[in-house]
């Protein structure tokens, strides 16, 4: 069976982690993406943080599956030329080079458009075009900081702190894939291509609307009342870190399970919805609370939420968090165990589903990855390992009209 996007075919000029993530969610789904390298070293990742010395780093290897690697000096006039052909051939190209470096590689929007009018030339920038930060260099945790997500994360009384998800970069590659497609979706309306770019503080900044709604909710009315400064804290005029408390105006918390001692994830996250309250006296063994003036509604609970949380906690102590979330999962209490990286990659509903794949790769052999978030009903995602540098040059420059001699010619003079 065809895949969706296959007959796409993509340039990409990206490297790290924003712009491949992106390029490598189309080439999952079928897109024929060409990772464009520099000859001899190729994307940074590819020795960046290595397990295995001479071999591609797992920082590339989970970031460019499914892809074909051309190796290409952009400087020279052969480089130049292939890269010419290959616009001509193409549907997109994405890149996140610094502002201005594609026109000076003599690739401007004009002469791209001229090669091909119906290119779409996707772009990750740091910060939106005409932004007084536009010539900053971004890279994840700035992101986060830029975005506002670093500012309301961790606890009260200590710094900002930034996330071990990648807000900046991985996010922002997601958002560019549906940029891509919408682009690709009106070309298919209007025959024309056209320019697509989105900058990671605006990706990370999507993803804190509810603190943006909280901002203007502090503004109107001076507290925030899901959070735990509330009631008897104080509130200044910006939104607060409000530690683990939920972002949806339900409170919630890190709770202690059995082993926390010497167990560092030992944890669950509890969750008190205002409908959830009775079956959660009743899993507590606290069924008083459920007709309690004190206790029946959610503000009424509020100025005592951590010593309910307290509560938990105490039934918890001789509960595993699997073993926890296994009981109260029957009164459907929203509620998670706090799982490690060690658990999730041994996980089997994660490997069932294609969320966690082991897939082989020519020099490190065998290798985890994370697979396709996104399920569907009528096609199975298929993994494969990333490519070696260069390992598809010369089949590309075939693809493009060149001869053996040809090719032979721009490897000695390493055009390729």
């Amino acid at each position: 069976m065809s895949k969706p996007l296959e007959g796409i075919k993509i340039i990409d000029f990206t490297h790290v982690q924003a712009g491949p993530a992106c390029t490598q969610l189309l080439a999952w789904f079928g897109a024929d993406v060409i990772k464009v390298e520099r000859p001899g070293s190729g994307d940074v990742t590819r020795s960046q943080l290595r397990d295995i010395s001479n071999a591609d780093a797992l920082y590339f290897t989970m970031l460019n599956s499914n892809k074909r690697s051309l190796t290409l000096d952009t400087k020279t006039p052969q480089g130049k030329e292939v890269l010419e052909k290959l616009i001509k051939e193409s549907d997109v190209m994405v890149e996140n080079f610094g502002p201005g470096a594609l026109d000076r590689m003599g690739f401007t929007w004009e002469r791209i458009k001229e090669l091909n009018p119906g290119m779409i030339v996707a772009s990750v920038k740091g910060f939106s075009e005409g932004h007084h930060y536009e010539d900053l260099k971004v890279y994840e945790n700035v992101a986060q900081c830029a975005g506002g997500a670093a500012s309301t994360s961790g606890f009260w009384d200590g710094p900002p702190t930034v996330s071990g998800a990648a807000l900046g970069d991985s996010n922002t590659g997601m958002h560019l894939a549906i940029g891509i497609l919408t682009a690709l979706h009106q070309r298919n309306k209007t025959g024309k291509g056209q320019k697509v770019a989105v900058s990671m503080q605006d990706a990370v900044l999507n993803l804190c609307r509810v603190k943006l709604r909280d901002q203007q909710r502090l503004d109107r009315v001076g507290y925030l009342e899901e959070y735990p400064q509330y009631p008897h804290g104080k509130f200044t005029d910006v939104v607060p870190r409000g530690g683990n408390a939920g972002g949806g105006g339900q409170p919630g918390w890190v709770l202690k399970c059995k082993g926390w001692e010497t167990d560092p994830n030992a944890y669950i996250y509890f969750t008190i919805q205002g409908h959830a309250w009775p079956p959660i006296c009743k899993a507590i063994g606290k069924p008083e609370w459920i007709n309690d003036p004190a206790y029946t509604t959610a503000q009424a609970r509020q100025d005592k939420i951590f010593d309910i949380f307290a509560t938990i906690e105490d039934w918890l102590k001789d509960k595993t968090k699997f073993e926890a979330v296994d009981i109260l999962r029957k009164f459907d209490i929203p509620c998670a165990p706090v799982l490690s990286m060690k658990e999730l990659a041994n996980d089997p509903s994660l490997r069932a589903s294609g969320s966690i794949v082991e897939v082989d790769h020519k020099e490190r052999g065998k290798y985890l990855t994370v697979g396709s978030p996104i399920k569907f009903s009528d096609m199975t995602v298929e993994i494969t390992g990333s490519p070696l540098l260069g390992e598809h040059t010369d089949e590309v420059l075939e693809s493009l009209g060149y001869t053996p001699e040809q090719i032979t010619e721009m490897h000695a003079s390493r055009a390729v």
